[in-house]
């Protein structure tokens, strides 16, 4: 009989999958879902593809899928099947996550033998929040026709470099010289051939540190690059500002609507995203990238107007760093082109993994450190490199310690609302106190945001304009 560890007035486990269960005799409990769960007896299902068929594919998620290894084993180039069919297959059996049940699905399976170390394990029920228990005797019942091999890499002997950035540019040197033809010369700058920034976004950057500049110099630098120009009027005339009469110029557009600090901000994000190119690549699932960077903007405008008056950093900045937050996505996928769509298909099937032990595992850096190394490069601000490399790190104290704290909790509560990629991160207590934000407030920031997701998604389509 099977046993059930919740009251009524939770959700059960699909009836699809409670009859599959029953009758291969698998006894297992339903258990909801929270973070602290071990790892290593969470199961993580895949359905992966090529054009032999589809493979079911189990390992731990303390492991990381190695589709270079899954290859080897198999003789197969396999990749995630795509969202649309297997959106299908789980709308057929009215499943909301694909439970590692094998015979769930009429293709093969195979799993990695490691999960039969685990006296119990913890599978996807097919509800979300909502996991079967299910002890090693049935597990293996449920895994008879499946074939056991090893495929998976420890995410504990992965280990990103979250908190040396002394090392970030021979680490960065190494992996571009070990991915790239390019051996000979030894200054990363010229290693690396980065696009020479717009004499737009040169002047924006000396503005920005320029004490005296006013709002007749950046209109001036604005109404010098037309394509900006178009962009400024019509971000003061969106929706989104409520923008009282016509916007008529770049000057009107500044002084009624946007305020100097913003303009100022959105030009130089433009600016700087126009140097590289949105890769023609990405993962599935993906939030699209000046989304992604925009609604991540919107939220910590709203944080740090929330933080406490006399603990504020610049408004401007925090936003420049949220539109900025993923700048190493494109830089990686500009210096390691080949490499790129290796990350993006490693991603597609390591959901339950941040990306830098993905990127890590791959080539040996993070997006974060090639990110923050470039704004240094550029001459960008201090605070924003810093809000680059340790976004990450909720922990993080050290200097201009507001900055990536705010990326951290913003993408982090994206994320809770399905927006971003990767597993959901729980929000310390200790990272809100170092804000001096509450919870609360968080959370009325992001509701306050998505109210205006219509209007903020046209924003960041203004962004994806040809290049």
């Amino acid at each position: 009989m099977t046993e059930v560890a919740l009251d009524t007035a939770t959700p059960h486990a699909p009836s699809v999958i409670r009859l599959l269960l029953d009758k291969v005799g698998v006894v297992y409990r339903e258990v909801v879902e929270h973070p602290h769960l071990p790892a290593a007896s969470r199961v993580q299902a895949v359905l992966l593809d090529d054009e032999v068929g589809a493979l079911m594919v189990l390992f731990p998620q303390s492991q990381l899928l190695d589709l270079n290894r899954l290859a080897e084993l198999t003789g197969r180039k396999l990749t995630a099947v795509s969202v649309p069919r297997l959106k299908q297959m789980l709308d057929k059996h009215q499943l909301k996550a694909l439970p590692a049940i094998p015979a769930l699905t009429s293709s093969p399976c195979q799993y990695e033998k490691s999960l039969l170390d685990a006296e119990t394990v913890y599978i996807q029920s097919g509800e979300v929040g909502l996991l079967l228990e299910i002890e090693h005797a049935h597990f293996k019942r449920m895994l008879a026709k499946a074939s056991a091999s090893s495929f998976g890499q420890e995410v504990e002997a992965i280990s990103p470099n979250l908190d040396r950035p002394h090392d970030d540019t021979l680490e960065i040197t190494n992996a571009v010289q070990a991915f790239t033809a390019r051996r000979i010369q030894k200054r990363l700058e010229e290693t690396i051939e980065i696009p020479p920034l717009a004499d737009t976004a040169q002047k924006i950057i000396k503005l920005r540190v320029d004490p005296n500049a006013s709002i007749d110099d950046i209109t001036g630098v604005v109404e010098t690059d037309p394509a900006l120009a178009a962009q400024v009027v019509s971000w003061a005339a969106s929706p989104y500002y409520a923008s009282p009469g016509k916007i008529r110029s770049v000057e009107d557009a500044i002084v009624r609507v946007l305020g100097f600090d913003l303009v100022i901000n959105l030009a130089l994000g433009l600016a700087l995203g126009k140097t590289l190119s949105l890769p023609k690549d990405q993962p599935q699932q993906a939030t699209p990238y000046w989304q992604q960077s925009i609604y991540t903007a919107a939220i910590i405008e709203g944080l740090t107007r929330a933080m406490p008056r006399a603990e504020r950093p610049e408004a401007g900045l925090t936003y420049l760093a949220g539109l900025l937050h993923n700048f190493g996505y494109l830089l990686l996928a500009h210096v390691f082109p080949p490499h790129f769509s290796l990350i993006c298909r490693h991603l597609e099937v390591n959901p339950h993994l941040n990306h830098t032990y993905v990127e890590q595992h791959l080539l040996g850096i993070s997006r974060e450190q090639i990110g923050a190394w470039l704004m240094k490069l550029w001459d960008m601000p201090e605070e924003l490199s810093t809000a680059l490399r340790f976004q990450h790190d909720p922990a993080y104290d050290g200097e201009y310690s507001a900055f990536p704290n705010l990326v951290c909790l913003a993408t982090r509560l994206l994320r809770t609302r399905g927006i971003g990629s990767g597993p959901q991160e729980e929000i310390p207590d200790e990272l809100l106190e170092r804000l001096g934000i509450t919870r609360d407030k968080a959370e009325d920031v992001v509701n306050k945001v998505l109210e205006a997701e219509n209007l903020l998604r046209e924003l960041a389509s203004q962004f994806q304009a040809p290049h």
